[in-house]
């Protein structure tokens, strides 16, 4: 799918995605993701949705976000407190999604200037 919007050329917004790609800023990135309004972090959850650990979420604490924008795939699914420890002793909200509402609410926030991370998972293919 592709998505508009009226964008800060500094800004790292997505453009389009699909099944196993993201399009930011009209540039492909495979596999799973994290987004930030000036990073790109590419191979992040290398396990999946079905390997995600707090290792994983740790990563994302380093971020330092505001708030976590959690993209589980083609449907929502929740990991476990376990995975999702770091984010919650860090004090650092987070949303879980599917990835298409992932990526419009990133969309949103980072456009409004919210320190927001979107974690973007992709179904196993």
């Amino acid at each position: 799918m592709k998505l508009n919007l009226q964008q800060n050329a500094d800004l790292n917004v997505v453009t389009g995605y699909g099944t196993d790609h993201l399009m930011i800023n009209k540039e492909r990135h495979d596999g799973n993701t994290l987004v930030t309004a000036d990073r790109i972090v590419t191979g992040w959850a290398p396990g999946g949705f079905a390997g995600l650990s707090a290792d994983d979420f740790a990563v994302v604490c380093e971020l330092r976000p505001e708030v976590v924008l959690i993209g589980t795939g083609s449907r929502q699914r929740f990991p476990t407190p376990q995975v999702l420890r770091p984010l919650i002793e860090a004090r650092i909200g987070f949303e879980i999604m599917d990835l298409p509402a992932a990526c419009r609410t990133y969309n949103i926030l980072a456009t409004e200037g919210r320190s927001v991370v979107a974690a973007l998972l992709f179904d196993p293919t």
